[in-house]
Formats: structure tokens, sequence, C-alpha cells
């Protein structure tokens, strides 16, 4: 697990969450299919509170543009969380449609893996 968060890199600017994901194991296990919508699990410092608004912009595996998606904090793991979870926030993809393209493109990257029982960073 430590080996993926490794593998995601989370800058924080005022009011964006600048995320870029290079591989699909990151991807799987940053990414969060039971939320509705879909969502990610970002690793950040910066304190946020449930149902805070946010802004992202994506970068996954190899593409170059990135992915402008806004979304709501539907997750909070904190500092020295139970088990060493990595410090961050859960971001639910919003219902229009960039979240339903963001949902779209990670669910094609991640194809078949997506029933894997592998743990992430928030299951």
């Amino acid at each position: 697990m430590n080996a993926a968060a490794n593998d995601i890199t989370g800058q924080v600017r005022p009011g964006v969450l600048s995320l870029s994901i290079k591989e699909k194991s990151a991807l799987f296990a940053a990414y969060m299919p039971f939320v509705k919508g879909g969502g990610l699990f970002i690793p950040t410092s910066k304190s946020y509170k449930m149902g805070e608004d946010v802004f992202m912009l994506l970068t996954l595996m190899e593409e170059t543009a990135k992915l402008p998606v806004s979304g709501k904090v539907v997750w909070v793991t904190p500092q020295g969380a139970h088990g060493g979870r990595t410090q961050g926030v859960g971001v639910q993809f919003a219902f229009n449609e960039s979240g339903k393209a963001a949902q779209n493109k990670i669910e094609v990257l991640l194809g078949g893996s997506l029933k894997s029982v592998r743990p992430t960073h928030t299951m």
C-alpha cells in the first residue's frame, strides 16, 4: 500500500487539488467506486471538512491533459489514523459532465481490477 501512495502526488494550491496518478496500482488504491458517481482519495496534509466543495486537476497515467473535476469531501483520514492509513480526503465527483467524464475515464483505465479485493486507501 505504501508503494501506491508514493505513486500519487498531491499538490495544494488555494482552492485547487492537483493530483497526478502515474500507475494503475496507485489509481486502484485511490479510486472509490463505492461512492455514488465515483470519487478519489487524495493524500494531503491540508485540513478539509466533510461536505466541503473542492476542485481537482487530475492527470491520469500517460495522459498529458489535466482533467478538471469538481466534487465534495465525503471521507477524511486524519494524521495518525488507525492502521497507518495515509492522511488525506476522499472526494466524491460532482454529478455533472466533468464528474461523469472522470468516473468513466478511471473505470476504463482500471477495467477488470475494479472487482479486486486488494486493500485501498479507504477500504
